[in-house]
């Protein structure tokens, strides 16, 4: 399993575009309908720092998010932003939950 978390500051002008772009991921992957992906996005309460939560089955799962098209554009617009607070990543290891993510 894989479990990645960023956290990133867009300026706040470019919010509403952001935001637009996750919900166009978020169609693709439910579209798509991934066993392997569980994918979250969430905006602080200072409406412009994103924070990003996603756990994979494995790496190939993870490969099929960053290929969607709806992925590249929303990396690509975002990186064209000028972001006032550049991506954390972070990868984070399960300790314990309440669900069995992936059987």
């Amino acid at each position: 399993m894989k479990i990645v978390r960023v956290q990133y500051t867009t300026r706040a002008e470019y919010a509403a575009v952001n935001k637009a772009n996750i919900a166009a991921i978020v169609k693709e992957l439910k579209e798509l309908s991934h066993p392997g992906i569980k994918y979250g996005a969430y905006l602080l309460p200072d409406g412009k720092t994103f924070m990003h939560f996603d756990q994979f089955e494995s790496e190939e799962a993870h490969e099929v998010l960053t290929g969607l098209a709806s992925f590249k554009k929303f990396t690509a617009e975002l990186e064209a932003s000028a972001l006032e607070a550049e991506p954390k990543l972070e990868l984070l290891s399960l300790v314990a939950a309440t669900d069995n993510f992936f059987g």
